[in-house]
C-alpha cells in the first residue's frame, strides 16, 4: 500500500471508528489548502469530545476540575493548550488565557454571559493561536467596563482582548458590549469562520491587526471609531482584510472597514453608514451644512476624521456582492487602486463616491450613487463594463492627478478610458466627463446631463477627446467657446448642436437619418443649450434631421429613449455630415 493511501485509511479511521472525535469544519479540502500558513489550521477546528475540559461560571464564583485552570475567585486563568467548555455567567469576572505551551487553546462559549468591570472579559494574554467556538444554537455575551486597569503595554484595550492569533467558529452568536475602548482586538492575525457577531463599541468595532480573513458568518457592528479595522504599517504583506462572503451591518463614526494595505471582498452583503451619512443636516444658524461641519457649498467633506466606507492604503478589489454605502466622507477610497469586477453597490457619499489615487477600473457590476461630491475620481479611470448611474454636485467623472496648482486647467497626463459599459450621468453643478487629460471612447453606452450654469460643461477635456466607438450624446448649459465635442483625429463621427433658443427639460432633441430611421431621441433631465451626438451610425455625406418637442412611446434611462416610436416633432433642421465632428444650430 503507497504511504499517501495508509495516511488516507487511517484517517478514516478516526472519523469513522471513533464516534468521539468532532469536526466543526465543513469546508472542502481544496478550501483548507488554502488556509493561511503559520496561522489556520484545518485541524484547529477538530477536538476530541472527551478530552473537554468544563469551566463553570456562577454568578461571582468559577468552578474547574482541571490542573489546567486556575481559579482565584471570578477570575480563572487557562495555563495550558487544550479544549474549554464554558458555561454560565459572571457578574464581574475574566477568563484570561496564558498558556505556557505551544497547544493551541479552544474556547466553547456556551450561553456564556462574562460581566467585567475593569479589564477585558475575555484576556488572551499568552497562546500559539486561539479558537473561540460559538456552540451551535448558543447566545453568549461580553461586556466590560468605562475604565481598565491597564499593563505597562497599556493593555488589554477590548472587551474581547488577544495578543495572539485569534479564530471565530460555530453558529452561536457573541454579543459584545465595550464601554472603554475597541469591542474584538487581536494584535496578530484574526480569522472568523462562522459564527454570529455583534459588536457595539466606544471605539473600533473589530480589529485585526495583521489581518483580518472573513470566510462566512454576520457582522454586526455599531462604533463610536472604525467599524472593521486592520492596521499592521511595519510590513507591507499584512494589514490586509479578506472576506469570502459574509453579511456585515456596519454604523461607524469613523470609517466603515480600513485596511492599511488591501482589502478584498469576494461576495457578500454589506450595509455601511459611516460619520452619520451623506444627508444635509441644518445648522443652528438655519442653513445647511456638509457632513463633517464644512458648508453645503465648501466642497465636499470638511470633517476632521476619515469617515470613509470601504478605504484601503494600497489596492481595494470587490469581485461581487451587495453594497449599501452612506457615507459622509468617500464612499469608496484606495491610497492606490480601485478594482471592480460585479456585484451591486448602491452609494450616497459626502465627498468622492469612488476615489483612487493611482486608478480605477469597473469591468462588471452595477454601480448606483444617489448622492455624490464627485463621482469617480483618480488619476486613470477605465470603463471596461458594468452600468453606471451617477447623480453629483460636481465633476461626475474627474480624471486628475491633481498636479495643476488652484485647480487650473492643463493636461496633467491622467486619462479617462471607455471601452464599454453603459454609462448614466446626472451632474447639476460639474463637468460630466472631465479629465485633466486624455478622454477615449471605444465602445459602450453614455449619457451625460450636464450642468445647468456654465461655465461647467458635459465634457472637459486638456488633453485629446478621441471617439472611436460607442455611443454618446451630452447636453449642457450656455459655455460660449468653452464647449467641446470629440477631436476631428477621431475615426467616429460626431455632432455637436447648438439651439437658438434653449432646449428645455420637457422637449424631446431627435435625430433621423433620409429614410427616417432614428439615431436618438433625448430629453435632457435639465435645459440643455447644446448636445454632443456620436454614434457608428452617423456616416460622412448621409443627411440628417433635427426635430423637437413631439413623444416618444419608448422607455427612457437618463433622458434616453429607447424600444418606442417617435411622433409628433417639429422639424428644426437638415444638414449633411461633412466632418468627423460636424457642428450645426437648430
Amino acid at each position: 500500500m503507497a504511504k499517501k493511501d495508509l495516511i488516507l485509511l487511517l484517517l478514516c479511521l478516526v472519523f469513522t471508528v471513533i464516534p468521539s472525535c468532532k469536526k466543526y469544519y465543513n469546508t472542502s479540502d481544496s478550501e483548507l489548502s488554502t488556509s493561511i500558513p503559520g496561522s489556520e489550521e484545518a485541524s484547529d477546528y477538530i477536538w476530541n469530545s472527551t478530552d473537554v475540559i468544563s469551566i463553570e461560571l456562577n454568578g461571582s464564583s468559577v468552578i474547574s476540575n482541571s490542573s489546567a485552570v486556575s481559579v482565584s475567585g471570578s477570575k480563572a486563568t487557562i495555563t495550558s493548550g487544550g479544549t474549554y467548555d464554558i458555561k454560565g455567567s459572571l457578574s464581574d469576572g475574566q477568563i484570561i488565557v496564558d498558556s505556557k505551551d505551544d497547544g493551541i487553546v479552544r474556547l466553547i462559549l456556551e450561553g456564556a454571559g462574562i460581566i467585567c468591570s475593569n479589564s477585558a472579559p475575555i484576556y488572551i494574554k499568552k497562546s500559539a493561536k486561539v479558537l473561540i467556538f460559538l456552540a451551535d444554537n448558543s447566545d453568549n455575551y461580553l461586556e466590560d467596563g468605562s475604565s481598565y486597569i491597564l499593563n505597562s503595554d497599556n493593555e488589554p484595550n477590548a472587551a474581547l482582548f488577544s495578543k495572539s492569533y485569534l479564530a471565530f467558529s460555530g453558529k452561536g452568536a457573541l454579543t459584545v458590549k465595550a464601554n472603554y475602548k475597541d469591542g474584538i482586538t487581536s494584535k496578530d492575525g484574526m480569522v472568523i469562520k462562522s459564527g454570529n457577531l455583534n459588536v457595539t463599541a466606544v471605539d473600533d468595532g473589530i480589529r485585526g491587526k495583521d489581518y483580518l480573513t472573513v470566510y462566512s458568518g454576520k457582522i454586526t457592528i455599531n462604533s463610536k471609531g472604525d467599524g472593521v479595522k486592520s492596521d499592521n504599517d511595519t510590513d507591507g504583506t499584512l494589514g490586509y482584510i479578506k472576506i469570502d462572503s459574509a453579511d456585515v451591518n456596519i454604523i461607524a463614526s469613523g470609517d466603515g472597514m480600513t485596511a492599511q494595505t488591501s482589502i478584498k471582498i469576494n461576495d457578500g452583503y454589506f450595509n455601511m453608514t459611516t460619520g452619520g451619512g451623506a444627508g444635509t443636516v441644518t445648522s443652528t444658524g438655519g442653513g445647511t451644512t456638509q457632513p463633517g461641519g464644512g458648508a453645503a457649498n465648501s466642497g465636499g467633506y470638511n470633517g476632521s476624521i476619515s469617515e470613509k466606507g470601504l478605504k484601503a492604503g494600497v489596492d481595494l478589489t470587490l469581485i461581487k456582492g451587495t453594497y449599501l454605502i452612506n457615507s459622509a466622507d468617500d464612499a469608496l477610497h484606495s491610497n492606490s487602486t480601485i478594482t471592480i469586477n460585479g456585484g451591486s453597490l448602491s452609494v450616497a457619499a459626502g465627498d468622492d463616491a469612488i476615489h483612487a489615487e493611482s486608478s480605477f477600473t469597473l469591468n462588471d457590476g452595477e454601480l448606483t450613487i444617489s448622492r455624490s461630491y464627485e463621482g469617480i475620481e483618480s488619476a486613470a479611470i477605465n470603463i471596461n463594463g458594468g452600468t453606471i448611474y451617477l447623480s453629483s454636485s460636481d465633476d461626475a467623472f474627474n480624471a486628475t492627478k491633481g498636479l495643476t496648482a488652484g485647480g487650473g486647467e492643463a493636461n496633467d497626463g491622467s486619462s479617462l478610458n471607455i471601452s464599454g459599459g453603459n454609462i448614466n450621468v446626472n451632474t447639476t453643478s460639474g463637468d460630466g466627463l472631465d479629465s485633466n487629460g486624455n478622454l477615449t471612447v471605444t465602445g459602450g453606452t453614455i449619457v451625460i446631463n450636464g450642468p445647468q450654469s456654465q461655465p461647467e460643461l458635459a465634457f472637459d477635456v486638456n488633453g485629446t477627446f478621441n471617439v472611436s466607438g460607442g455611443f454618446l450624446i451630452g447636453s449642457g448649459p450656455n459655455s460660449g467657446n468653452m464647449i467641446e465635442g470629440p477631436a476631428t483625429s477621431s475615426s467616429q463621427y460626431s455632432l455637436k448642436a447648438t439651439a437658438t433658443s434653449t432646449l428645455s427639460s420637457s422637449t424631446f432633441f431627435h435625430l433621423q437619418d433620409a429614410g427616417g430611421k432614428e439615431l436618438i431621441t433625448f430629453k435632457p433631465v435639465r435645459s440643455a443649450y447644446y448636445l454632443v451626438f456620436s454614434s457608428p451610425d452617423l456616416k460622412s455625406g448621409e443627411t440628417y434631421s433635427i426635430y423637437t418637442g413631439g413623444s416618444s412611446t419608448g422607455t427612457s434611462t437618463n433622458g434616453l429613449y429607447t424600444g418606442g416610436i417617435y411622433s409628433g416633432g417639429t422639424l428644426k433642421k437638415s444638414f449633411s455630415l461633412s466632418s468627423k465632428l460636424t457642428s450645426v444650430s437648430f
